[in-house]
């Protein structure tokens, strides 16, 4: 697969992560593995039609497609003939774009969009991140900014801050957090600091140096011992941490 990213315009940084495309290299069907990342994507489908979501759901060409917020990898079968364009929401701010169910109604799915969602098929190809630019420009709303700030808060911790901590430093309950997390990212704050602790310490493990044990890695990200470890790369990754 041929994969690149893009920035969005810097007015809009504070809530796109990056536009990116994706390219089949291969004649043959090859199966690349999505790792989930906290966000949500909206997915434009201007090559042929391929299957995602592990063989479960067929993007058709020229659709749109929003992928929830993933708490597990999945597979996506590309070919020579597949092409995507996306955009990946930073947590927690999809919806200051575009009103929508609760994002926990589509966590782990992809769903097919409506023409709202469409771009225009003549430029799309030209100049697609631009294009992007002023897609998102006229949908902008009010952003959640006390939402924002806690996702901030879990991320500065690297997963390594208590439901009940998170609660009272932004002043709300912990009922409250859960409304508003599963509302807004799909899941829980408790799956969201899962999530984001296992992004750190996998990025530990790849740059760990010579002699420094999986376990000691595991304690100084707050896992209780090995197993705990390993249960969290099968859940997001597939694979255990020892093949890093």
């Amino acid at each position: 697969m041929k994969y690149s990213e893009a920035a969005p315009h810097p007015a809009l940084s504070k809530y796109v992560d990056a536009y990116w495309t994706a390219t089949g290299n291969s004649k043959t069907v090859a199966v690349e593995k999505i790792l989930p990342d906290g966000c949500v994507d909206i997915i434009f489908n201007v090559g042929n039609d391929c299957y995602t979501d592990n063989g479960a759901v067929l993007m058709k060409n020229d659709k749109t497609y929003l992928v929830g917020t993933m708490t597990r990898f999945k597979e996506t079968e590309m070919d020579s003939s597949t092409r995507l364009l996306g955009v990946r929401f930073k947590p927690g701010t999809f919806l200051a774009f575009f009103k929508f169910a609760p994002l926990c109604e589509i966590a782990n799915r992809t769903v097919e969009l409506d023409a709202r969602f469409s771009l225009n098929t003549n430029n799309r190809i030209k100049s697609p991140f631009k294009l992007l630019d002023k897609f998102l420009f006229k949908n902008l709303k009010n952003p959640n900014q006390q939402l924002l700030e806690q996702v901030q808060t879990i991320q500065k911790s690297k997963g390594q801050v208590k439901i009940e901590e998170l609660a009272s430093i932004h002043f709300t309950t912990v009922r409250q957090l859960e409304r508003n997390f599963k509302h807004h990212l799909g899941i829980t704050p408790k799956e969201f600091v899962n999530l984001v602790r296992y992004q750190n310490v996998k990025a530990a493990i790849e740059q760990r140096k010579h002699g420094q044990s999986l376990l000691s890695i595991a304690f100084d990200f707050g896992y209780y011992d090995h197993a705990h470890l390993t249960n969290h790369f099968r859940q997001y990754n597939g694979c255990t941490p020892s093949v890093f």
